[in-house]
């Protein structure tokens, strides 16, 4: 495992261009693929998630002209809570997040390596070589969002947008990935999502 925590925000993200190919699996049938699609209803629950999220930032950003303006905008009632509620929601979606990556690395990849090809644990390997880039995204966001809830600044809300936008970037690429490599051998080899 790489020590990623001093890598530049924009430095983290997922190379598409490099990932390994699944191989097709000839034996998987419209079942398999049928369970395999699990994951991706999953992941659709995150992203409404993360989308809520977005949503938050975006009212938070109305209005703001320049950093007198949101200064002034903090002590009113709305704006404050509108900053602890993006922190309380984040952190749980920070929460929510490592908790599905924490299955995948303990009991679906697992699976898939044991009984897949060289070229299903190739993209194996990739994914939680991603998940190490989502994981310092998440903890990045959740840091940012715990200091803008107390710190309710231009500059601390730019930082949080900041590294929000690159997760909502990276996990969707991340999640699409899977999905479309995975999805035959989910079915076949971790019956269990």
């Amino acid at each position: 495992m790489n020590d990623i925590s001093t890598r530049p925000l924009d430095a983290l993200t997922v190379d598409q261009g490099t990932r390994p190919k699944a191989p097709a699996l000839p034996e998987a049938t419209d079942m398999h693929r049928r369970h395999g699609r699990r994951l991706a209803a999953i992941h659709r629950m995150h992203l409404n998630d993360i989308g809520r999220i977005g949503i938050l930032l975006d009212r938070i950003e109305v209005g703001e002209a320049s950093a007198t303006d949101l200064a002034k905008a903090v002590g009113e009632m709305e704006l404050a809570q509108n900053y602890r509620l993006f922190g309380s929601l984040c952190g749980r979606e920070c929460k929510v997040l490592t908790f599905h990556h924490d299955a995948e690395e303990h009991s679906i990849f697992p699976q898939l390596e044991a009984a897949g090809s060289p070229a299903i644990r190739a993209v194996v390997q990739r994914l939680r070589e991603e998940h190490e880039v989502v994981n310092e995204l998440l903890e990045r966001l959740e840091r940012a969002a715990m200091t803008l809830m107390f710190e309710a600044t231009q500059n601390r809300y730019a930082e949080a947008r900041d590294i929000f936008m690159q997760l909502e970037k990276v996990v969707r690429s991340h999640f699409g990935y899977e999905e479309t490599e995975l999805e035959e051998a989910l079915g076949l080899y971790a019956p269990h999502i």
